[in-house]
């Protein structure tokens, strides 16, 4: 995982999700976790992206 991805992982955890899998099921459960909180976003998106 570039720095870039870790950096996006922790400002925006959907994002950084969509630019690795694009549309799909693993970016609207990002969504749905970084709404009830952000560490939860955080956490998927570091998972997803590993």
């Amino acid at each position: 995982m570039s720095i870039l991805t870790i950096v996006i992982s922790i400002l925006l955890p959907p994002l950084a999700v969509f630019l690795k899998h694009g549309l799909g099921s693993e970016f609207l459960i990002s969504i749905i976790l970084t709404l009830i909180g952000w560490l939860p976003g955080v956490i998927y998106a570091f998972y997803v992206n590993s």
